[in-house]
């Protein structure tokens, strides 16, 4: 299957997510409100220290999730699905409590700056974990298949290449422009 079909299905399933994310965040918010409680408390200390710290913690956080789901993949695609579905999610649910809580303009000014850089990141990422998940598991039962597997790591791992290396400006805006536009 081509690159370009990869990237549409893991646009869909970050839809999926959003869609998830937006359609009742009351219930999502019910489900994680302990998850909620412990996130705001480590975030607070993420506040207090040093940006460069703060940026090198979200960089290595968005690089690792990546890198691990891109590892994982072979285990029936699970890992960038999850991936893909959840930051949807977490996406469509902060996007419904920004703009209850503030405004359109809010949410826009906290996202789009680094968003312009990770959502692609992360798009293009998962999709060449979801193309090299799917490469492996048909390698394992189509013989044939097997010699097409190496070809397949190189020009997945390029495109995971491309999506790190887009990872390193949306942390930097995450952390010195982003809070700019929010104050």
């Amino acid at each position: 299957m081509s690159f370009k079909r990869w990237l549409f299905i893991t646009i869909l399933l970050f839809g999926t997510g959003v869609a998830l994310g937006l359609s009742n965040p009351t219930a999502i918010l019910s489900l994680l409100s302990e998850d909620i409680a412990a996130i705001e408390g480590f975030a607070d200390s993420l506040a207090s220290l040093p940006k460069v710290y703060f940026f090198i913690f979200i960089l290595i956080k968005n690089v690792s999730a990546l890198v691990i789901s891109f590892v994982l993949s072979p285990i029936f695609c699970l890992a960038p699905v999850i991936a893909l579905i959840s930051n949807g999610v977490l996406l469509g649910l902060v996007s419904t409590l920004a703009i209850e809580e503030k405004s359109v303009g809010y949410l826009l000014a906290g996202i789009l700056p680094h968003g312009v850089f990770e959502l692609p990141a992360l798009i293009v990422g998962e999709a060449a974990a979801l193309n090299f998940g799917a490469a492996v598991l048909s390698a394992l039962f189509k013989k044939e298949k097997r010699k097409l597997l190496l070809p397949n790591l190189r020009q997945n791992l390029k495109y995971l290449a491309v999506a790190l290396i887009l990872l390193l400006p949306a942390a930097i805006i995450e952390t010195y422009i982003t809070p700019l536009f929010l104050d």
